[in-house]
């Protein structure tokens, strides 16, 4: 084994995912790892792959925009359609999280309100 491939087990210890996960990404055309009889070895490119997958998850993005981000990798143009691509998906989601948030923080200043106003109504009707 060398440092360039890592086992599924490897991949799974190193990014914190199960097996199950790392097939269904392959089976999304995600990772195509090499394939050595029953095993699968994953190579730096899998690997810089998966972390980009797992960032993007974590952003909120769906597994098709960052399956069609992912296509846009060309190294002879220096990835220059990729991150410009990337960057303005990126933009939109940061722009999505934060109506977002905002939504929310309404939201639990609304109830913040109507629970005072039950819990002070609850109060007089119980001293009253």
């Amino acid at each position: 084994m060398t440092d360039e491939m890592m086992t599924i087990r490897q991949m799974c210890d190193a990014f914190d995912v199960t097996p199950r996960t790392l097939r269904f990404y392959e089976s999304r055309e995600l990772l195509s790892p090499l394939r050595r009889g029953q095993h699968r070895l994953y190579d730096r490119r899998d690997r810089a792959r998966l972390k980009l997958i797992l960032q993007g998850k974590r952003f909120g993005f769906s597994l098709e925009d960052i399956r069609q981000l992912l296509e846009l990798y060309d190294p002879r143009e220096n990835n220059v359609t990729q991150l410009t691509a990337t960057i303005g998906a990126a933009h939109e989601r940061l722009a999505h999280m934060i109506q977002q948030r905002d939504e929310l923080t309404t939201a639990i200043s609304d109830l913040t309100v109507q629970i005072g106003e039950v819990e002070q109504l609850l109060a007089e009707r119980s001293h009253g």
